[in-house]
């Protein structure tokens, strides 16, 4: 008996020191990661939680970990101290962020252009309304000029001649974040702005006094407005055209969810795009150098490029975006009809122009 015992021992000795190699092995392979922190606009989570990117990013010896704000909370009010990098959605936002923090550098690793989910019915409406038409090349196009006068009038969805599909009594509007923090909404801001400015950038305060009164109802007669482009997608998503006809969103968000074929876009939805348009330079600014890093891996990173593209933004590679597009079978605007935003100072301006006028 006990010489059984003995070998029953030393069997189980041996067990406990192979996998005592296995696991030390396994450390060597895997040496531990650095965790690297940033704050970025909640448009990008999806991307940094895929676990593709994960990987990838574990490959050069990194763990990215994001807490999400609106672009301008970053810009304004977030405390950056916690973290290695930020990363809001907009080009003025992050000028903002590396003059404040004494940044020297920024990254622009990918951008998106703003556009407008919708649904076929209300399509067909704006359709009929003078304010849809086509590009030519396959999306449909929203006049910004027509969409204000519009407005102007105060027009109700039940109003619209020959509407049998749509008969809400609320007013013709399209929904975005709050402009006081989303940087999605400040940037339709921009787009009405430079068309009520009569088609130049806002560049004065007297300009800002002059089209303030045109453009605050079109923003606040909306009533509540999530603080974060994420959210308000969502809703878009979950709850259909009674509660968002028409949302101004990231292009990315929408084809993202196209190019990965889930099931959220539904065969009613629709993407167009609003003329003019303004572009989403998603930018980050490193505060330290780990963030630094970050920012060169998502710009020259074949690899990450690649997971950006299939997270339906656009790339310092066209091919990649294009090709998604391609093999999704989705029309996407050619950029042509596209327009700078003020700078930030100007219109941070106009947003809180608009919002004291508040009732």
């Amino acid at each position: 008996m006990k010489r059984w015992i003995g070998v029953a021992l030393a069997v189980v000795l041996a067990g406990v020191a192979v996998v005592a190699i296995v696991l030390g092995n396994r450390s060597a392979e895997a040496p531990e990661l650095s965790v690297v922190r940033g704050v970025i606009g909640s448009e990008k989570k999806p991307f940094f939680d895929d676990p593709a990117v994960r990987a990838a990013f574990a490959r050069h010896g990194l763990r990215v970990e994001v807490d999400t704000a609106g672009s301008r909370q970053i810009a304004t009010e977030v405390d950056l101290g916690r973290y290695a990098f930020a990363f809001p959605s907009s080009a003025p936002a992050a000028e903002k962020i590396k003059r404040d923090r004494g940044a020297t550098t920024t990254f622009s690793p990918f951008y998106s252009p703003m556009a407008i989910a919708t649904f076929e019915p209300i399509a067909g409406l704006l359709t009929k309304a003078g304010l849809l038409s086509n590009s030519g090349k396959g999306p449909q196009l929203l006049d910004i000029k027509k969409y204000l006068e519009l407005t102007a009038k105060g027009t109700r969805w039940d109003q619209i001649p020959g509407n049998d599909v749509y008969r809400a009594r609320k007013r013709v509007l399209l929904t975005t974040t709050d402009i006081r923090t989303s940087n999605s909404a400040a940037m339709y801001l921009s787009a009405l702005g430079y068309v009520a400015n009569g088609e130049n950038v806002i560049t004065s305060d007297a300009q800002i006094a002059g089209i303030a009164p045109v453009l605050a109802p079109v923003v606040l007669d909306q009533g509540f407005s999530e603080t974060t482009s994420e959210a308000s997608f969502d809703d878009y998503l979950a709850l259909g055209a009674g509660k968002t006809p028409m949302l101004v969103v990231y292009e990315a968000q929408y084809l993202s969810h196209v190019f990965a074929r889930d099931g959220a876009i539904r065969p009613d939805m629709r993407l167009v795009y609003p003329a003019p348009t303004v572009l989403s330079k998603h930018t980050l600014v490193p505060l330290s150098a780990p963030g630094t890093r970050v920012g060169e891996l998502l710009t020259g990173d074949p690899e990450l490029r690649s997971l950006a593209a299939a997270h339906g933004f656009r790339t310092a590679d066209p091919r990649a975006f294009a090709d998604r597009a391609t093999k999704a079978g989705t029309p996407v605007a050619d950029l042509v009809d596209v327009v700078e935003p003020p700078v930030y100072e100007r219109l941070d301006k106009l947003i809180t122009t608009i919002d004291a006028s508040r009732p």
